[in-house]
């Protein structure tokens, strides 16, 4: 028999550290981005950045416009996509965490990131047959990556469901194996693809944000946009589903309905997520999960905290993987792995001496 892991925080938030808990986020996340903006191969001073920065606001003409190119058209994309991307990536983990009622659900762990990939591989292998019909690729790369990340996210949700239940153990077998198709279709593609198409791909799946432009990222930013603006509308039926599917459909809730708004919206944001920064893991289990045991798991705090948190760290790693190497840059894949996959390990410690059955 298998019991899911409770998502019940060991101590309840109180009210003074609600009131500090979002500030103290936001500060992480204004710092990651005003680090982000000013390290690289050319550092710029605080000064500096806050007068290009007035200058674009206010029009006027700058003395080094050299800096400006810096700041606006090269660091500002990258800064405003770890931004989307970690906030993205976050939310969408408490999200499928509080659907499934564990804390191991996460996209790249129950293959909703491998089925993105797949189909952003397959996107960028057919580039020439995509060009050929007209459509941009940088338009139609978000879609087909939501797509992907949908069928592979509703795969997993009927092969897990059994009974009315979700139990742990078939969640993680069904999203390996779909992850393992995944991987496969990604090993297909990357067979036929010439050698350009190849470096492009084999980059693009450590995970970077070092190729954003505004023009890259726009799209993406829309799709992932309009997940973050319904996060609000969630947080009151995640509640209650944490209080289990037959309680919360006794007190008004339309369970399957709600469960398939939110799959889909997960798999928007973490589909254009994948689609302009590859894959980048362990996200979406290590900030709501480490959020959860600070203030608890209301989504009224915990949703808004996700998006700080996730931001916060996405932009810090790339601060990061800019400055460990230089003039080398590391993929930020590799950073977040490294530090999500302890940290999955440690779950998995903590839910065993705590007597899951797995």
């Amino acid at each position: 028999m298998t019991h899911a892991v409770p998502l019940v925080a060991p101590a309840k938030a109180n009210a003074l550290k609600d009131a500090l808990f979002l500030p103290l986020l936001a500060f992480l996340a204004i710092t990651g981005a005003v680090a982000g903006l000013t390290s690289g191969s050319a550092d710029l001073s605080l000064a500096t950045l806050t007068s290009e920065l007035w200058g674009a606001l206010t029009g006027a003409r700058t003395e080094d416009p050299v800096a400006r190119t810096i700041t606006l058209d090269v660091r500002g994309p990258r800064v405003v996509l770890g931004i989307a991307v970690g906030a993205t990536l976050a939310v969408a983990g408490a999200v499928l965490q509080a659907l499934f009622r564990n804390p191991l659900a996460e996209p790249s762990i129950i293959g909703v990131s491998a089925g993105a990939g797949a189909a952003a591989v397959a996107t960028i292998a057919l580039g020439g047959m995509v060009s050929f019909v007209g459509v941009g690729l940088l338009y139609i790369l978000p879609v087909t990556a939501f797509l992907g990340g949908l069928v592979a996210t509703l795969a997993v949700m009927a092969i897990a469901r059994i009974g009315g239940q979700t139990p742990v153990l078939t969640m993680l077998l069904a999203g390996i194996a779909v992850t393992a198709i995944g991987s496969a279709l990604m090993g297909l593609m990357m067979f036929i693809s010439n050698d350009e198409q190849l470096r492009a791909i084999n980059f693009w799946m450590l995970g970077s944000l070092g190729s954003a432009t505004w023009a890259a990222i726009i799209p993406a930013l829309i799709l992932m946009g309009l997940m973050l603006a319904a996060v609000p509308m969630l947080t009151r039926n995640l509640n209650l589903i944490l209080l289990g599917e037959r309680e919360a459909a006794s007190l008004g809730l339309s369970v399957d309905r709600f469960k398939n708004m939110a799959v889909v919206l997960v798999a928007a944001g973490v589909g254009a997520a994948v689609a302009v920064s590859g894959m980048i893991g362990f996200v979406g289990i290590v900030v709501p999960h480490l959020l959860r045991l600070v203030i608890g798991p209301d989504h009224r705090i915990l949703l808004p905290s996700s998006v700080l948190g996730g931001a916060a760290l996405l932009l810090w790693a790339d601060v990061a993987a800019r400055n460990l190497a230089p003039p080398a840059e590391l993929p930020i894949g590799i950073l977040t792995a490294l530090l999500g996959a302890p940290f999955f390990l440690w779950l998995l410690r903590r839910a065993g001496r705590d007597g899951a059955a797995w």
